[in-house]
């Protein structure tokens, strides 16, 4: 297989792990306890070589910039870009739920009421732990290691004469760990048949319980049209004469990943691989922008959510919900998207649950109604969020001029 394209071995697994899920008995517990098990199992490997790979390339590509008076310019192209995409993408999805109006679901709370919460303490704490390196203990939260990085390379800035060594052997780690993670980002298409399977037994269950088809369909439909159809649009304002379907040609096999894993640490490997050999972007720029992106980044998460939450409002009571009252969900999943970064694999079912707490009102608990939906609200969101992050981490490099177009001949 070492001569097909990544994104078509990941497609190939999904559709064989998508096929074999059908055909699983969707209501066996002990068949769920065993997929569950190999979920976790998968999600290990894919997650294996992001910290390494991660602050090593971080070391380097911060020392540069900062040399280069670089850093700071590139940080604050990223932010304008997360901020716009983050209101386009919670705007939008908030007007197509208004208008295509997806039906009420009915009310069964059999689950019992579960603490769901951003653990926002625990994550200012775990910025600073009392050693710094337990930062790179956490495969979940990759913000500490990113930070790590930083103050590492401001160090390394500070005298050369003793620095050198230590950015030579940076350096070389920092490649050496992009090979280990191209090596499993190879394996992810093996990987990817256990993540689709289990994803496919949910999905049927959810399927044969009816009364979530036009959520899905409505969350399906959209994502599609904004991943694959306006996302790449937008880079023409960026560079008229650019293909952006090549552009997204060259982010489909990290899509395939976040939609069966939803989770963004999984697809780290691949994005980074697929940002610097297929969209050209350079490792100082793309270290940065790829690891910004996936823990600030995800208004595709935050979007679901406030869609669903509509959803459930509209299913608790039937007088509707007024504008002040869509504003206000938009204002709440807006903030929420920047405070995801605790939680790469729950994402948007995180964000509905806290979306339903700040709102309050009588719906705190009003998540619960889908978390049979869960798995699928955590797809779509990582599939959107991952998308943003390879198309924003190239139009913020082609914007700083760390990026150079490749031949889609060559692409990964």
């Amino acid at each position: 297989m070492d001569f097909m394209k990544i994104w078509i071995k990941l497609l190939i697994g999904s559709a064989l792990g998508t096929v074999l899920g059908f055909l699983l008995p969707y209501e066996n517990q002990n068949v769920l306890s065993i997929m569950a098990w190999f979920e976790q199992m998968a999600l290990h490997i894919g997650r294996y070589t992001a910290i390494p790979m991660l602050f090593f390339s971080l070391l380097i590509a911060v020392y540069e910039l900062r040399q280069d008076r670089e850093f700071w310019p590139l940080l604050g192209r990223s932010f304008l870009v997360m901020l716009g995409g983050g209101i386009f993408i919670i705007a939008m999805g908030l007007i197509v739920t208004l208008i295509f109006r997806p039906a009420r679901i009915p009310i069964l709370l059999e689950e019992q009421f579960e603490t769901v919460s951003l653990h926002i303490p625990d994550m200012l704490l775990g910025l600073f732990p009392s050693n710094l390196f337990s930062a790179l203990l956490n495969d979940l939260y990759l913000l500490p290691a990113w930070l790590l990085a930083f103050f590492l390379a401001m160090g390394l800035g500070l005298d050369r004469n003793y620095s050198k060594p230590v950015l030579s052997l940076g350096d070389s780690l920092s490649r050496i760990f992009y090979h280990i993670a191209a090596f499993f980002s190879e394996v992810l298409a093996l990987v990817i048949i256990v993540l689709a399977s289990y994803w496919a037994v949910r999905y049927h269950a959810a399927l044969r319980a009816d009364i979530f088809r036009e959520l899905i369909t409505l969350l399906g439909a959209f994502s599609l049209v904004l991943g694959l159809g306006i996302f790449p649009l937008f880079l023409y304002i960026l560079k008229p004469s650019a293909n952006p379907w090549a552009i997204l040609y060259g982010s489909l096999g990290s899509a395939f990943a976040a939609f069966f894993s939803g989770d963004i640490n999984f697809t780290l490997p691949v994005i980074y691989r697929q940002v610097k050999e297929n969209l050209g972007v350079r490792r100082r720029s793309n270290a940065v922008t790829v690891s910004l992106f996936s823990i600030f980044g995800r208004a595709g998460s935050a979007m679901v959510a406030a869609v669903s939450f509509i959803v459930i409002i509209k299913s608790y009571s039937n007088l509707g919900i007024a504008l002040s009252g869509v504003v206000t969900i938009g204002l709440w999943a807006f903030l929420i998207s920047f405070l995801l970064a605790g939680h790469p694999g729950s994402g948007a079912y995180t964000a509905l649950a806290v979306l339903g707490m700040s709102y309050g009102r009588g719906f705190e608990a009003g998540y619960l109604i889908l978390k049979p939906l869960a798995f699928y609200l955590v797809a779509v969101g990582a599939f959107l969020d991952v998308l943003f992050c390879s198309l924003a981490s190239y139009a913020v490099g082609k914007w700083s001029g760390f990026q150079e177009d490749k031949d889609v001949r060559h692409f990964i």
